[in-house]
């Protein structure tokens, strides 16, 4: 109840932020609507109050006016109430109120037009995949203006070759100043929107494909693009892989023995052993292999491009790849799911969130910083500004710049600019800097401490950061006259403000008193106990399926008592002869054990050792206590553990090789559950392609009636099994005990006895509210708004 009615208030406030609800002009004397002792609250308070809750709720449920009345003077009450106790001036309150205020603020001060124009940009541009090449020449965004010139001079001179003729690849080898590309001739690949930084993107969606970009300004220096294809967007896929990794110090040995091993691995799957098998038993990928390879969902330019280019090139789902070499190593790859561009309405709002979060959102703050020049004047004091400029040096360019008061007479305390007739003083600009100021971050140019005086000026980073300084200004000034430029943020701020008080007090007053009380709930309980009753009820299992077949299967699983042996099993151990210690490599086998045993709570695993006809009975024994004990030293205990030793050969396997004595030598896992649900879950995931809903379903439980369609498709509850076709699906209604209606005991009926108790906890408070604060409600008003 605490959490809903507390969700219910900030789910208000910003469903309220989205809605521009309309809002009735302020006037010298409002009519008094409702009194409350001596506070008085107008129609238009209520008004606001009421119709921005109706645009915020379901159309087809309006609330009435009266029955919102009620409502709104019960919440009133509460906030007087907090407010008598000077809960609106504590320490507390007032920092929760200022996060609040700064987090609705945003929305007041961003451009929404301009980030739904860029959101719907960015979309469109998603539907296109472009492939170019790069050329950078660097310079800070601190550089002096002739190192400015000079690198705008060199990559024009550059543009001018490729227009001529030169080859784009070779030019980018030997001029680029971007390490990551140079060497690849510059190239990029493909990429989408949100790939580059907006000012490059712009650039590559804007130029023809075969032509030259003119010379783009970026903070890393000046760039240039080729534009060489354009195709459509392939949306995002899915895909497992099998990964051998392979050293970059591997010499030819290890990475024959690579190549050797992926080769093996992809024999093995083309004679239809299953990809989820091999994966567990070769894959290098620890992250992945324990769930069949799985990777999440990726789109283009995420992956390397060599891996990328095969999954893309996979037709459809269940498809695996040749072996495909990276520099992780080698992979084969299986397509799981393609999926393509979402609509627009599906993705809209986290398109928004993205433009306001990436690197769109320098153009967004500057629309925001020119529309508020417009509307608070800045006057700057020219001698002022140049002396302030002239007290930087070369720490400034390595973010160790610093400042000592008093400043020299010229400075100290001196208006360095005037926003809307205020003054802001050098001493504040300075502490900003030191705040602000960082490292040269460009990362084609060398390091802080030994980046050369000519690539950066002292004084262009120390006019960037007052042009920046300026801009927070702007920004804080607006904020802080929201109120008063803005009814709705006025409106929105207050319904917050009572939202606070309001969980506080029904804190103090309703939800932990009645969670607290345990006399106040048996009372309760004793004085209605009639009202808590259990009506005639079935304990049941009920299977549901895709097919008859995955019925059987399922019912054959959870027949009997559990544990249920589940269809998992995992990789077998494979030891030398007489070894019974466990290896690295085997370790790393049973760490695979130790996090499936982790994710499944319900899991009881089955460890079965055997030996060959070479080898003593005690070997197998031994190999069965090392692999328990290990399993033990993982927080694996004693009861989730159960063992089996062949004391010789164990039974063979369909994967067995025939004439292979190693197989005789191992440790095998089975795995059961104590949880139905496990069954279901182990039968769903043998599916190759997603599926819409599970293939099998199977819920467990005490069910009334109306609490279960199946079960209420039953038309006499009995013991025993009913079995059933119905729309498309087949079902298995196990029902193991009927019980009779019986009273609940205080412990089942709690849950209900204590909402029903707060509910009184609340009247009662309600109550003694409207005695001290007598409410007064002016008819004639309501009869108005109720027209």
């Amino acid at each position: 109840m605490r959490q809903l009615t507390g969700g219910i208030l900030l789910a208000l406030a910003v469903t309220a932020c989205k809605t521009t609800a309309p809002v009735v002009q302020q006037t010298p004397a409002q009519p008094v609507l409702l009194t409350l002792g001596n506070k008085a609250y107008t129609t238009d308070d209520f008004f606001q109050s009421f119709t921005k809750n109706q645009l915020s709720s379901d159309s087809a449920q309006r609330t009435d006016v009266k029955e919102y009345f009620d409502l709104y003077t019960n919440l009133k009450l509460k906030v007087l109430a907090a407010e008598s106790q000077g809960r609106d001036t504590t320490e507390a309150f007032r920092e929760e109120m200022s996060t609040y205020r700064k987090q609705l603020a945003q929305s007041y001060l961003t451009d929404k037009v301009l980030v739904e124009s860029m959101a719907a940009e960015a979309y469109q541009r998603m539907q296109e995949e472009i492939n170019a090449s790069h050329i950078l020449v660097a310079v800070g965004e601190d550089a002096a203006p002739a190192d400015t010139l000079a690198a705008y001079q060199k990559v024009a001179a550059i543009r001018k070759q490729a227009l001529a003729g030169t080859d784009f690849a070779t030019l980018a080898r030997d001029n680029s100043d971007d390490n990551q590309t140079a060497n690849n001739g510059g190239s990029l690949g493909y990429f989408t929107a949100f790939s580059l930084i907006y000012p490059l993107e712009t650039a590559a969606y804007t130029t023809s494909v075969g032509q030259i970009s003119q010379p783009i300004r970026t903070r890393f220096g000046y760039h240039l693009l080729k534009i060489n294809d354009r195709r459509p967007g392939r949306g995002k896929i899915q895909v497992a892989h099998i990964l051998v990794r392979v050293s970059p110090s591997a010499d030819k040995t290890g990475q024959k023995a690579a190549q050797d091993k992926i080769d093996a691995a992809y024999d093995r799957l083309q004679k239809g052993e299953s990809f989820e098998t091999v994966c567990r038993e070769v894959s290098d990928d620890v992250t992945s292999r324990s769930n069949g390879g799985l990777l999440p969902v990726f789109g283009v330019d995420r992956q390397v491009p060599a891996f990328e280019q095969a999954a893309y090139a996979l037709a459809k789902p269940g498809d695996i790849s040749k072996p495909v070499q990276t520099n992780y190593g080698w992979h084969i790859i299986k397509l799981i799911d393609r999926k393509g561009i979402e609509p627009y309405a599906d993705l809209s709002a986290s398109l928004r969130q993205r433009v306001t979060t990436d690197t769109r959102a320098d153009v967004l703050r500057q629309s925001t910083i020119q529309r508020l020049k417009k509307e608070y004047a800045i006057q700057e004091d020219k001698t002022v500004v140049n002396g302030a400029l002239a007290k930087a040096d070369s720490n400034l360019l390595q973010g160790k710049w610093r400042f000592v008061e008093p400043l020299d007479p010229a400075l100290q305390n001196k208006t360095i600019f005037t926003l809307a007739g205020k003054p802001v003083s050098v001493n504040q600009f300075f502490t900003y800097v030191r705040q602000k100021q960082q490292p040269l971050r460009n990362p084609a140019l060398p390091a802080p401490e030994t980046a050369p005086a000519s690539k950066g000026s002292p004084a262009v980073a120390m006019r960037r950061l007052l042009d920046r300084f300026e801009g927070d200004q702007l920004i804080a000034t607006e904020e802080a006259n929201l109120e008063k430029k803005s009814p709705e943020f006025r409106s929105l701020l207050a319904e917050i403000r009572d939202g606070i008080l309001l969980s506080q007090v029904m804190d103090e007053n309703v939800w932990d008193r009645s969670m607290t009380d345990s006399t106040g709930q048996r009372q309760f309980y004793e004085q209605n106990r009639d009202k808590y009753r259990f009506p005639e009820r079935a304990v049941a299992t009920i299977i549901v399926a895709q097919n008859d077949d995955l019925l059987k299967q399922a019912r054959d699983m959870v027949s009997g008592r559990p544990p249920y042996q589940l269809r998992r099993s995992a990789a077998d151990l494979l030891y030398e002869s007489n070894q019974t210690a466990l290896t690295p490599k085997l370790r790393e086998g049973l760490f695979d054990i130790v996090a499936t045993m982790v994710r499944n709570p319900s899991y009881v695993v089955e460890v079965s050792g055997s030996h060959d006809a070479t080898e003593q009975d005690s070997v197998s024994a031994g190999r069965i206590r090392t692999v328990v004990n290990y399993l033990l030293k993982n927080g694996i205990p004693l009861n989730r553990i159960a063992e089996k030793d062949f004391q010789g050969v164990p039974p063979r396997r369909t994967t067995d090789a025939p004439k292979d004595p190693s197989v005789q030598r191992r440790v095998s896992f089975q795995y059961f559950s104590t949880a139905k649900a496990d069954v279901a879950k182990v039968l769903n995931s043998k599916v190759q392609q997603p599926a819409s809903e599970p293939l099998v379903t199977i819920t467990e439980g005490i069910f009334a009636e109306g609490e279960n369609p199946y079960l209420d498709g039953i038309n006499s509850w009995k013991e025993g099994t009913t079995n059933f076709n119905r729309s498309g699906k087949s079902v298995s209604v196990t029902i193991t005990r009927i019980e009779a209606p019986r009273a609940k005991t205080f412990t089942e009926a709690r849950g209900a006895v204590i909402n029903e108790y707060q509910t009184m906890l609340e009247k009662q408070w309600l109550a003694q509210l409207r005695q001290k604060y007598p409410v007064k409600v002016n008819e004639d008003e309501i009869r108005k708004l109720s027209k």
